[in-house]
C-alpha cells in the first residue's frame, strides 16, 4: 500500500482535515509515515512539534480565592450585616450562630467549586495510558502521551484507542463508541473512505481516542493527538462552558437585593423621622433603628435554605440520586424540559431479541436484557419451546454460532463478548437449551469468523458419529443469498423475507439471519468454498436495545407534570423514532444532526418544539439544543452517561449523569448522579425538587410576615412617638427561638397533594408572587395589631413597661407559633388533626418553643438579661385568645382564595 521511502516530514495536520474521507494510502502519504513506522528521531521531532497526547491542565484559581468568593453574595452580605449588628449589641452567642451559618455556607460552596477542572481531569483519565506502536520496524509499547501524528498504532480486542486513528488495516474490527456517540451497538470498522460530511458515528474508517475495541484487530495511523482529538475537543467544550445560576439562587439574589435596599431606606427614613419630627434623642432613635434592622433582616433564610436543600439531598439519596451541588436539588423541581440520552438511560444498553421470524410463524420474545428470563408467544398464545422443533433449531444455531458468554454475578447477568451475540445467547437459554450440553453434543471443530467482506460467521460442528453441520449467522441480505430453502423444506421466497426485513428495520430492530446445512459425512474443516447457496433458512432474529419499562412510566408521569421529555441519541433516525414511539414520545418528525447544522438559532428553537426525538446528535448538536431550549425560556435538565454528554450536562440548568455505566467525565460535569442508571429515578427527583421548592417558599411565607410584624411594631411606635413595645435584644431573642427554629420545621414538610399533577412553575415567575406578598402584608398587619393591642392593654391597666414588653414579646411568639401551622399548607385549610401531627418536627419544635418562652418569662437569669417579668392569668388568656383569632383570620383568607380557584401562592 505504501513504502518506506515516503517518510516525508509533514507540517502540522490541518485540524479540520477530513481524514475519514481520504484513502488510507493518501492519509499515510500526507503524514509521511514509512511502512515500519516512524524512526525514533522523527517521533521525538514530532513530539516537540505537536506536543504530548494529553489535555493541558486548566488554569485554576487559588484555594483562598475560591473560598473568599463564596462570600460574594448579597444575601450573605445581609447575613453578615445581621451578625455585625448583634455583635455591636453585645449578643455574642447570636453573632456566633449567624457567622457560623455564613462559614458553613462558604465551606459547602468551596467544596462544590471547580466542576470544570474536575470534568477535564475525568476526560484526560479516559485516554489510554499505554499504546502499542510500530517504530523503526519494531513493535513497541509506549506511553500514550508520547504518540504523535504519523505513528502506526496496533489495536486488539479490549484496547482503549489511544488517539484519533485513520484505519489502514482491519480484521473483524468492532469498536464500542457509545461513550462518544451514544451508539448502543459496537460499530463495525473498515478502511474504505466515507463521505466528507459524515458525522462522527458514521466514520467507519476512523477509530477515535477513548473508545474501546470490542472485537478484532486493526492497524491505524495517528491523525490527531491531545486537544485536536474528538475527545480532546469535547474537553475543550467543557472548559469553555460557563457555570450558570440555578433558578433558586437567581431568585434569592433578586430578593436579597430588593430587601436590602428596602431595609436601608426604611431604617434611614425612620431615623430621620424620629430624630427630626419627634425629637427623640439620637442614641435612643439609633437603637430603635437597629432593632428595626434586626427585625427586618431575614437572617435565618440562608440557613433554612441550606438545611432544606440538605434534607432534600438526603431524601434523594435514599431514592438513588446523589446530589453534587446543593442548589441543584431545587432545579429539577422547576425544569420544563428534560433532554435525555437514550443508550443506558431510557434503554437498558443490553441488546435483546424481541422477535423470531421462523419459516411458518412469527414469535414474539419476552424478557429484557441478557437475563435468560422470558418466553415465546404466537399471536398472543404462549409457545412451549419443548414442543417447537423449528424454534429449538433456530435457538441452537443462535447458541452454537456464537462466541459470547453470559454469567450470573452480583445479582445480575453479565456479558463477555459482543452485545449482539449476547442477545442471541439469551434467546437460546430462554428456549430451554443447556449451553454446556449443546456444546458437548455438537462440539465446534472449525469456523469462519465474521468479517466485513463476507458479512457472516459460520461454524462447523459434529455429533461424535461423523455427521457434520454448519451453522451460519449474518447480515440478512447476505444469508438469503446463501439459502435455497427454508428449514421446513419449502423453496425460499426471497421477496417475502425481504418485506419482513424491511418491516423489522422500520420498527427500529437490528436483524440477523440464521441458517444451517448438513455437510458430507466426516467433514473436519470449513472453507469459504463450502459457504455456497445450499443453506436452509432457520429464521430472522429482530433485536433492539429495549426501553426500560419503568422509563416508559416515568416519561408519562413527567408529561403529566407538564415536563417535555426529549430523547437525544447518536442512533440513526429510524431506530431512534422506533424507540421514541415505544417510549410515548412524539417521533413522527425526528430531528437529525445534519438538519441541526443547517438551521440557525431561531429556526432550531422553533424546530425543537416539533419533536421529542433527536437522532445522530454530536456534542456540538447537544450544546446547541440546550441553548435553543434555554433561549425560549425553558429550564433544561440534561441526562446522559457518555463523554459526549459532558458539555451539555454542564451547560444545562442541571446535569444528571448515570452512576453505574456513566463515564467519569459525565459524572464530574453533572449536578446529580443517578446510582441506578434509571430514568425513572428522575421522576422521584422531580417530585422531591418540587417539594423542596415548596418548603423553601413556605419558609419564606413564614419568615417574612413574622419579621414584618416585628419591624412593623417598631415602625408604628416610632411614627406615633410611643415607647417601643419590644427592645432590640428582645427582637433577637424572638428571631433566635422562632424565626430559625420554627421555619426549619417547614423543611421537613411532606409533598403537597397533587404536586406531580401541576405544571412546572413559569421560569419567569418571581420568588415572591403577588398572592404571596398579599399574604405577607396581611399576616404582618395582624401581627402588629395583636401585639400593639396586648402592649397597650397592659399599659392601660397600670403594668410596668417591662411587663407590657414581656406580654408583647409573648404575643409575637404565640402569633408566630400559630402561624407556623397556617403555613404548612399554602391554600388548603389547616383545620384538621393532620395539621398538628402530620409533621412531627413541627410539633416537637413547638413544644420546645413553649418551654423556652416560659423560661424567658419566668427564669430569673433570662428575666435579668432581657428585663422581663412574670405574667398573670389574665395576660395569658388574652394572648392565647388573640393567637387563636389570628389563626382563624389566616384560615379565612385561605378560604377566600380557594373560593376563587387559587391552588398555590
Amino acid at each position: 500500500m505504501y513504502d518506506d521511502t515516503q517518510a516525508l516530514r509533514p507540517t502540522a495536520p490541518p485540524p479540520d482535515e477530513a481524514w475519514h474521507a481520504l484513502a488510507a494510502d493518501a492519509a499515510i502519504a500526507a503524514l509521511g509515515t514509512p511502512a515500519g513506522g516512524l524512526a525514533a528521531a522523527e517521533a521525538a521531532h514530532r513530539l516537540a512539534q505537536f506536543g504530548r497526547n494529553e489535555l493541558p491542565p486548566p488554569a485554576r484559581r487559588s484555594a483562598l480565592t475560591r473560598f473568599l468568593l463564596q462570600f460574594h453574595n448579597l444575601l450573605i452580605y445581609v447575613l453578615i450585616a445581621a451578625g455585625v449588628v448583634t455583635l455591636a449589641l453585645g449578643h455574642y452567642t447570636d453573632s456566633a450562630v449567624i457567622f457560623g451559618v455564613v462559614i458553613v455556607n462558604a465551606i459547602i460552596g468551596f467544596v462544590q467549586e471547580g466542576k470544570a477542572e474536575r470534568a477535564l481531569e475525568a476526560v484526560r483519565a479516559m485516554l489510554a495510558s499505554r499504546a502499542t506502536v510500530l517504530r523503526g520496524g519494531e513493535r513497541r509499547e509506549i506511553a500514550a502521551a508520547e504518540l504523535v501524528p504519523g505513528d502506526l498504532v496496533l489495536l486488539a480486542s479490549g484496547d482503549r484507542v489511544p488517539a484519533d486513528l485513520r484505519l489502514i488495516r482491519t480484521k473483524n474490527l468492532r469498536v464500542d463508541e457509545a461513550a462518544l456517540t451514544g451508539e448502543s451497538v459496537p460499530v463495525e470498522k473498515g478502511v474504505e473512505p466515507v463521505a466528507s460530511d459524515a458525522v462522527v458515528g458514521d466514520r467507519r474508517s476512523m477509530a477515535y481516542s477513548g473508545t474501546v475495541v470490542t472485537y478484532g484487530q486493526a492497524t491505524g495511523v495517528v491523525v490527531a493527538t491531545g486537544t485536536r482529538t474528538e475527545i480532546g475537543r469535547i474537553g475543550t467544550l467543557v472548559a469553555g462552558v460557563e457555570e450558570i445560576a440555578t433558578p433558586l439562587t437567581r431568585k434569592l439574589d433578586q430578593f436579597a437585593r430588593r430587601i436590602t435596599v428596602f431595609i436601608v431606606i426604611g431604617a434611614a427614613l425612620t431615623f430621620l423621622f424620629g430624630y427630626y419630627v419627634h425629637d427623640f434623642p439620637a442614641i435612643e432613635i439609633f437603637l430603635a433603628v437597629v432593632g428595626l434592622a434586626v427585625s427586618a433582616i431575614p437572617e435565618g433564610l440562608p440557613a433554612i435554605v441550606t438545611i432544606t436543600l440538605a434534607i432534600g439531598t438526603t431524601r434523594m439519596a435514599q431514592r438513588n440520586a446523589i446530589v453534587r451541588r446543593l442548589p441543584a436539588v431545587e432545579t429539577l423541581g422547576s425544569v420544563t424540559v428534560i433532554c435525555t440520552d437514550k443508550t443506558g438511560t431510557l434503554t437498558k444498553n443490553e441488546m435483546t431479541v424481541v422477535r423470531a421470524l421462523l419459516p411458518a410463524r412469527a414469535l414474539d420474545v419476552t424478557g429484557v436484557g441478557y437475563a435468560p428470563e422470558g418466553g415465546f408467544a404466537n399471536e398472543g398464545a404462549a409457545v412451549d419451546p419443548a414442543g417447537a422443533d423449528d424454534l429449538v433449531e433456530f435457538a441452537r444455531c443462535a447458541l452454537l454460532c456464537n462466541d459470547a458468554a453470559l454469567r450470573h454475578a452480583d445479582g445480575s447477568w453479565q456479558l463477555a463478548g459482543d452485545p449482539t451475540e449476547g442477545a442471541l445467547l439469551a434467546l437460546a437459554l430462554k428456549a430451554g437449551l443447556d449451553a454446556d450440553a449443546e456444546r458437548t453434543a455438537l462440539p465446534r471443530i472449525d469456523e469462519i469468523p465474521f468479517e466485513s467482506e463476507h458479512r457472516f460467521m459460520a461454524t462447523l460442528h459434529h455429533d461424535h458419529t461423523g455427521h457434520a453441520r454448519v451453522y451460519l449467522k449474518g447480515a440478512p441480505e447476505r444469508v438469503l443469498e446463501l439459502c435455497a430453502t427454508t428449514a421446513d423444506g419449502a423453496p425460499l421466497d426471497r421477496a417475502r423475507w425481504e418485506v419482513a426485513i424491511d418491516e423489522a428495520a422500520r420498527a427500529g430492530q437490528r436483524v440477523l439471519a440464521l441458517a444451517s446445512c448438513a455437510m458430507p459425512h466426516g467433514t473436519t474443516a470449513l472453507a469459504m468454498d463450502d459457504i455456497a447457496p445450499r443453506f436452509a433458512l432457520l429464521g430472522l432474529a429482530g433485536m433492539i436495545d429495549p426501553p426500560r419499562p419503568e422509563a416508559i412510566e416515568a416519561i408519562a408521569e413527567c408529561q403529566a407534570a407538564g415536563i417535555a421529555v426529549k430523547m437525544v441519541t447518536g442512533d440513526h433516525g429510524v431506530t431512534a423514532a422506533a424507540i421514541g414511539a415505544q417510549l410515548g414520545l412524539r417521533h413522527e418528525a425526528a430531528l437529525e444532526g445534519r438538519e441541526i447544522e443547517r438551521l440557525d438559532e431561531a429556526q432550531l428553537a422553533r424546530r425543537v418544539t416539533e419533536t421529542d426525538v433527536i437522532a445522530r446528535a454530536s456534542p456540538e448538536h447537544k450544546l446547541r439544543l440546550v441553548a435553543a431550549l434555554r433561549s425560549r425560556g425553558d429550564i433544561v435538565a440534561m441526562t446522559g452517561d457518555g463523554v459526549n454528554d459532558a458539555p451539555a450536562l454542564k451547560s444545562a440548568d442541571i446535569g444528571v449523569a448515570m452512576g453505574k455505566k456513566g463515564t467519569d467525565a459525565a459524572k464530574e460535569a453533572a449536578d446529580l448522579v443517578l446510582t441506578d442508571d434509571n430514568f425513572a429515578s428522575i421522576d422521584n427527583a422531580v417530585r422531591e425538587g418540587r417539594t423542596i421548592f415548596d418548603n423553601i417558599k413556605k419558609s419564606l411565607l413564614f419568615i417574612l410576615p413574622t419579621n414584618g410584624g416585628e419591624a412593623g411594631v417598631i415602625l408604628l411606635a416610632v411614627f406615633l412617638g410611643l415607647a417601643l413595645p419590644v427592645t432590640a435584644a428582645q427582637i433577637l431573642w424572638i428571631n433566635m427561638v422562632t424565626t430559625v427554629t420554627l421555619a426549619i420545621a417547614l423543611a421537613f414538610e411532606p409533598a403537597e397533594p397533587g404536586v406531580m399533577q401541576r405544571p412546572p412553575r413559569p421560569p419567569a415567575e418571581p420568588l415572591i408572587t403577588k398572592l404571596l406578598l398579599a399574604r405577607v402584608v396581611y399576616v404582618s398587619l395582624l401581627m402588629v395589631a395583636v401585639t400593639f393591642f396586648v402592649f397597650e392593654w397592659e399599659m392601660a391597666r397600670g403594668s410596668s413597661l417591662e411587663t407590657a414588653r414581656t406580654a408583647a414579646v409573648n404575643m409575637l411568639v404565640v402569633g408566630e407559633l400559630v402561624y407556623l401551622f397556617n403555613s404548612r399548607h399554602f391554600v388548603a385549610h389547616s383545620l384538621a388533626g393532620d395539621t398538628l401531627y402530620g409533621n412531627p418536627v413541627a410539633f416537637w419544635v413547638s413544644v420546645g418553643l413553649i418551654a423556652l418562652q416560659l423560661a424567658f418569662t419566668y427564669a430569673p437569669p433570662l428575666q435579668a438579661l432581657f428585663k422581663t417579668t412574670p405574667l398573670d392569668a389574665a395576660a395569658w388568656t388574652l394572648i392565647l385568645g388573640l393567637g387563636l383569632a389570628k389563626f382563624l383570620a389566616v384560615e379565612a383568607e385561605k378560604a377566600v382564595l380557594r373560593r376563587f380557584g387559587v391552588q398555590r401562592l
